[in-house]
């Protein structure tokens, strides 16, 4: 049975990166029904809105959705509400897409390219779980508005128990398949709702005695995450926490190039993208990394659409290449290695194709 597959290029790196991760999907030989659609900048230049409503159509009618990466100082001119990572945060919404797992994974021929000492993140393997559809993000009531003759800004951090429950069961469900440990970040001394998660967090982990929870404090997690990183295996938190500690933890694997992300629903139905973002300074000029949106499609193949020799294929085609010494100029850091050879958007994926069909 094929599986219906809703591409969406989006802006930037994105609309330059996806052909060639498409050509990379057809080489699996898995089955797939594509179509595409619009969402972010590109969207709104020609529909008028960042998520048109034959893209969400489309979306709820898909097995799983590959993104590319929306946004860009081009509509940075546009109100909060219409500028195009809203189109993004409308097709979690209405797909319902709360759980977003972030891998902070190190190839080893990339333990150089990291910031920090490579026997500090050497077989770096860590999870971010990271609530996505509520929190400050989402939280209501928000706005900027004129108070005792000032712009005053305000934002409201909510979370109600069923919703840090059933994140909480993904976390501890996926270290169930890891090392079964999982860490939960809040800051439960100064804020009330961080407090409640950490206690639904415990009540939640009852029915998971097999699982060792710990609990950080945010700022404390954060100082952690680079100093000795390899102390976690999955980090639940919540949309706000989670987005800042999965920027940190990507950098400790060298590149924001390489690191994937999905965000999954309770039936499994998954949005899966890169997470580099659109990068418009280097749009256009085949010198983007495609292995994290390869890799994001190889979570897509396990999480979503059960293919497992796909997903393993995928994974184990980015770490031939990296080890035949094939770079995109974010991880050609040393110049000086003649058994390196830098490559563009194009020769990388031809690459991944090549090792695929080895």
């Amino acid at each position: 049975m094929s599986h219906q597959l809703l591409v969406l290029p989006g802006d930037g790196i994105g609309a330059e990166v996806m052909p060639h991760v498409e050509r990379v999907l057809d080489a699996t030989g898995v089955d797939l029904t594509v179509k595409h659609g619009l969402l972010g900048g590109v969207a709104i230049d020609s529909e008028g809105v960042a998520l048109p409503p034959e893209t969400l159509e489309k979306a709820k009618a898909s097995d799983a959705i590959l993104l590319g990466a929306v946004g860009g100082p081009a509509w940075d001119h546009l109100p909060m509400m219409d500028r195009p990572e809203r189109g993004l945060l409308g097709l979690r919404s209405e797909l319902d897409l709360f759980a977003n797992l972030r891998p902070a994974i190190l190839f080893e021929p990339l333990a150089h390219a990291s910031s920090l000492k490579p026997e500090l993140v050497a077989n770096l393997d860590i999870l971010i779980v990271r609530e996505l559809t509520g929190g400050i993000y989402f939280g209501e009531p928000r706005g900027v508005e004129e108070a005792d003759g000032q712009r005053r800004g305000f934002n409201t951090y909510v979370y109600a128990e069923d919703e840090i429950d059933r994140i909480a069961r993904v976390a501890f469900d996926l270290a169930q398949k890891r090392n079964g440990r999982v860490c939960s970040v809040d800051k439960a001394n100064v804020l009330e709702v961080t407090r409640l998660w950490r206690e639904v967090v415990d009540e939640t982990h009852a029915d998971f005695e097999d699982i060792e929870l710990s609990h950080m404090y945010v700022d404390n997690a954060a100082m952690q995450l680079v100093r000795a990183p390899k102390q976690f295996d999955v980090i639940v938190t919540g949309n706000m926490f989670g987005d800042i500690l999965s920027d940190v933890a990507a950098m400790l694997t060298g590149s924001l190039g390489m690191l994937p992300s999905a965000s999954l629903n309770g039936s499994g139905q998954g949005l899966y993208e890169p997470v580099h973002g659109s990068a418009p300074d280097i749009a256009g000029q085949n010198v983007a990394n495609p292995l994290a949106t390869v890799l994001s499609a190889a979570m897509m193949m396990r999480y979503s659409l059960d293919e497992m020799d796909a997903a393993d294929r995928l994974e184990r085609a980015v770490q031939s290449v990296l080890e035949a010494g094939f770079r995109t100029p974010d991880i050609m850091l040393d110049h000086s290695n003649t058994k390196l050879t830098r490559v563009g958007t194009d020769a990388m994926a031809d690459a991944v194709i090549a090792a695929l069909r080895s």
